[in-house]
């Protein structure tokens, strides 16, 4: 007598590693498409910017002669502090809600 119960359970770990290879490949081509939708995006915004800046450049040449001179050590804007963030105390309750 011969018993099958070794063979099942591999049988149902390669049936599982199959539907998780499966769903490996779909997220992967979900990611790819998604990618090429950003890259493309990209391109349209890097395009449009270079189309505003050649219908601008005219107009920056003009404002350029006429604005106040930027001081080059300063690299950032100096912007006001924000209202610092609250924690609440952990709780099981809003972690399930």
């Amino acid at each position: 007598m011969r018993f099958y119960l070794f063979e099942r359970q591999a049988d149902a770990h390669i049936r599982r590693s199959r539907e998780y290879l499966e769903e490996a490949n779909v997220r992967r081509v979900e990611h790819q498409a998604a990618a090429e939708h950003h890259n493309a995006l990209a391109e349209m915004y890097a395009s449009r910017i270079a189309r505003i800046q050649a219908e601008m450049g005219p107009a920056f040449g003009v404002h350029a002669a006429l604005a106040p001179p930027v001081d080059e050590g300063v690299s950032e804007t100096i912007r006001p502090k924000s209202d610092s963030v609250v924690n609440y105390p952990y709780s099981p309750r809003a972690a399930h809600a």
